[in-house]
């Protein structure tokens, strides 16, 4: 089961790495470079809100999972 924890902590950590690319240049930057006010205003939020929230969390529960934080502990 603890080898499966980490394999899925590998997951979690490619994950972030792709969200990272999704969030910045398919959803963000595009935005951010539009002319209208709408977008410009997503496009703040994806990229300096949501993008860091995604990315942390994906990446530091992959990393603790990797590290083995969440292994069955004998006592």
């Amino acid at each position: 089961m603890n080898k499966i924890k980490q394999a899925l902590g590998v997951l979690w950590v490619i994950l972030a790495i792709a969200a990272t690319y999704f969030c910045v240049f398919e959803f963000g930057l595009p935005k951010l470079l539009s002319d209208q006010q709408d977008d410009l205003v997503f496009g703040i939020i994806i990229l300096f809100i949501l993008t860091p929230l995604i990315v942390l969390g994906l990446g530091t529960f992959g990393y603790f999972a990797v590290i083995g934080e969440y292994n069955n502990k004998k006592k």
